[in-house]
């Protein structure tokens, strides 16, 4: 076992190495920030959609609680870093609109029927979950097609850009953040059943390790930690492999992202960070003493669902400018507003995806198919 974890370990740091020999030290680190995102997530049990559940469902607090408190960490520091640096660092802020609400809606909802949202599918792919490969399939093909009609969804509306900076200054505004998460988590306390109020210690551990993370994040790439860009722009680089133009549409038009998709993935912060945290959920599962049981397999109709679940979230993930990393965890720790908004749409949306799963995951022994 100890020699096995050696040589993961050693694999992981060869693959930091490989990168920044390939791209240059500034991509080997930001896989490696992508590599300890997926040992935390997977190795400390820490997730987004999960604790969601459990909140509806159990009404346990626990895991949304911490969630609560890796936003504030992070926030902490990367107001005064975006004060002090607005030309080099930028935040993950976007216009409140009518698409992107139920852009949110809808992401919450099918994050919950295939059981992870952004982070979590790639987590769940890393760690040999099927279903979660296959979702990260259709997230990748789903989080391509939002790029071709963002200019609908921007059409129906939209509100002039709201930060807590705009509203209340640097100062004031990660105040106004903070007493924002203080208040959902009174509120969470409040409606938890008992027994389900404090967090862990493995959760705080988790938290604030994560947050260590995601404001590396922030100073190494320039931005905030994100999910949904990376794999949006994977299923383009797979639709111009194929002979596909994209030079006609206005999201790749534009000279920043026709950049991206002319060069390698390694020269994509939001790509090397999404590919270090699936490898480092596989460095995690695979040097786990027991792994544990793999999921139920599915009925063919079972696994056609969850592939088409995988593409309304990344396609509803363009909508709302996010997923529960981009928007929710990154968007209201460096001060949007949308952030906010993304959380009680997408929250609304949980509910009504626990509703929906038990009609997409439908085990393989039920349909009287051989497992």
């Amino acid at each position: 076992m100890i020699l096995r974890r050696l040589g993961l370990g050693a694999l992981g740091l060869a693959v930091v190495a490989a990168v920044a020999l390939a791209a240059g030290p500034q991509a080997g680190i930001l896989v490696a920030i992508g590599i300890g995102y997926g040992l935390v997530l997977e190795g400390l049990r820490f997730g987004f959609a999960g604790p969601w559940r459990l909140m509806i469902v159990e009404r346990d607090a626990r895991g949304l609680l911490a969630q609560l408190f890796a936003i504030g960490l992070v926030a902490a520091a990367a107001f005064p870093l975006l004060a002090a640096n607005p030309l080099e660092l930028a935040p993950a802020q976007a216009p409140i609109g009518t698409g992107m609400i139920l852009g949110a809606f809808i992401f919450g909802a099918a994050m919950q029927v295939v059981m992870g949202c952004g982070s979590g599918t790639l987590v769940n792919a890393g760690s040999g979950n099927t279903i979660g490969a296959v979702a990260l399939v259709g997230f990748v093909g789903g989080a391509f097609l939002g790029t071709l009609n963002g200019g609908f969804w921007a059409s129906l509306g939209q509100l002039p850009l709201i930060s807590a900076q705009s509203v209340a200054g640097p100062s004031g505004g990660l105040w106004l953040t903070l007493a924002g998460l203080a208040l959902v988590a009174g509120f969470l306390l409040w409606r938890a059943a008992p027994g389900k109020r404090r967090p862990p210690a493995r959760l705080f551990v988790a938290a604030a390790l994560l947050a260590g993370l995601a404001i590396l994040n922030l100073v190494v790439a320039g931005q905030p930690w994100g999910i949904v860009y990376g794999l949006g722009l994977w299923g383009a680089k797979l639709v111009t492999a194929f002979g596909g133009d994209l030079s006609t549409t206005a999201f790749w038009a534009n000279p920043v992202n026709a950049t991206r998709l002319d060069q390698s993935i390694l020269t994509d912060v939001t790509s090397l960070t999404d590919i270090g945290l699936v490898l480092g959920a596989f460095l995690v599962m695979r040097g786990k003493r027991d792994p544990g049981a793999p999921p139920a397999p599915l009925a063919l109709q079972g696994w056609v669902l969850v592939l088409i679940a995988g593409v309304v979230l990344g396609y509803s993930s363009r909508m709302a400018f996010g997923c529960n990393v981009g928007a929710f965890f990154s968007g209201i720790s460096t001060g949007s507003a949308h952030g906010w908004v993304w959380f009680a749409a997408a929250f609304a949306g949980s509910a009504l995806g626990l509703k929906l799963r038990p009609f997409v995951l439908i085990p393989a022994r039920r349909q009287g198919v051989a497992a």
